[in-house]
């Protein structure tokens, strides 16, 4: 899969995953570890028996380097999906993460000794700026998300500090998941390329640390049971609702996350994450505007920061006036023949 199919890849699967993870999210905001069980699970199982040969096929990285790989992407994937338990709304969770970009400049710079373009700095500190104000407004409203227990109102201070602590999540899990982009950048450079291997061994490993989520998932998994009925057509079987999503969540964050291991392993990790961070965004937009979302002068505020940000550091500019470059120097020489 070249770069660019692998970009496109990543903006199908990862977009259509989290229209599937927004409506799984309002029925159970707490169905994180439930989700992320069922993505891990199916993963490995695909790649037992296609990459893995059921077994026979031994890995070209090191297992002590997947195990701290492994070790990193679970408790960065763990962070992300609890915090939804920690009044975190949707919208914010997306524009929390897309300062992943930030995180990874941040951490290229104090493990790889990076040195980085002015205009790179100015755009990262845009972007970096929109998520801020995206995150002090959204605290301005925060709700309760809890909907496992039938207790009474929360008092607002309650409220405000369990988002807090959601927030606090996000952060911890911005920089693991910044770190373990620099980690496999380090290991394709030592190792070579083997994106599917990779995608593999870090959702292999994990599995046995959900045994200690045994009881949140097996909550869930009652709450999914309990879902309103959807009847399949031809079929006329009612599934619960939530199993539906569950499905369209595993399989897109399959599309979504093969695409990005296939993306790291055809350019730096910096570039993997600015392409990860656009489709964030996307998603955002997308579920603003499906779900109806509240969104504000100062979130758009954030998000033109945002994709001003963007612009300036993919430098689309400049790419452009070198694209046209070519054909303006043909038309010159054509015209000094011509004459």
């Amino acid at each position: 899969m070249s770069a660019a199919l692998a970009i496109v890849m990543v903006f199908v699967g990862c977009c259509s995953n989290v229209v599937f993870l927004e409506l799984l999210v309002k029925i159970d905001p707490g169905s994180g570890n439930l989700i992320t069980f069922l993505q891990f699970l199916f993963i490995a199982l695909e790649g037992f028996i296609n990459t893995s040969k059921c077994g026979t096929v031994k890995p070209r990285i090191g297992l002590r380097d997947y195990t701290i790989l492994v070790a990193m992407f679970f408790v960065a994937s763990v962070c992300n999906n609890y915090a939804f338990d920690f009044n975190i709304p949707m919208p914010l969770h997306m524009i929390f993460r897309a300062g992943s970009l930030i995180a990874n400049m941040i951490m290229g710079i104090m493990i790889l000794h990076k040195r980085y373009a002015f205009s790179k700095y100015l755009s990262v500190g845009m972007i970096s700026a929109g998520i801020v104000i995206c995150t002090i407004i959204s605290g301005k409203e925060v709700k309760s998300t809890q909907t496992i227990a039938a207790v009474e109102e929360e008092d607002p201070m309650t409220t405000l500090f369990w988002w807090a602590l959601g927030i606090a999540l996000l952060t911890l899990a911005l920089f693991v998941s910044a770190r373990m982009g620099i980690y496999q950048e380090v290991l394709y450079k030592r190792y070579g390329k083997h994106p599917k291997e990779a995608l593999f061994y870090t959702h292999l490993l994990p599995l046995p640390f959900f045994l200690l989520l045994t009881t949140n998932i097996w909550d869930h998994i009652k709450i999914a049971n309990a879902s309103e009925l959807y009847e399949l057509p031809i079929v006329s079987i009612g599934v619960p609702i939530m199993w539906i999503y569950l499905l369209g969540n595993v399989l897109t964050q399959y599309l979504c996350i093969s695409s990005v291991y296939v993306l790291t392993t055809e350019c730096t990790s910096l570039t993997v994450t600015l392409v990860v961070t656009l489709r964030k965004f996307v998603s955002l937009l997308f579920s603003i505007v499906y779900f109806s979302n509240p969104f504000t002068i100062y979130h758009w505020i954030g998000t033109i920061l945002v994709f001003t940000g963007t612009i300036i550091f993919t430098e689309v500019v400049d790419k452009v006036r070198q694209a046209l470059a070519p054909s303006k120097q043909a038309a010159a020489v054509g015209d000094k023949k011509a004459n």
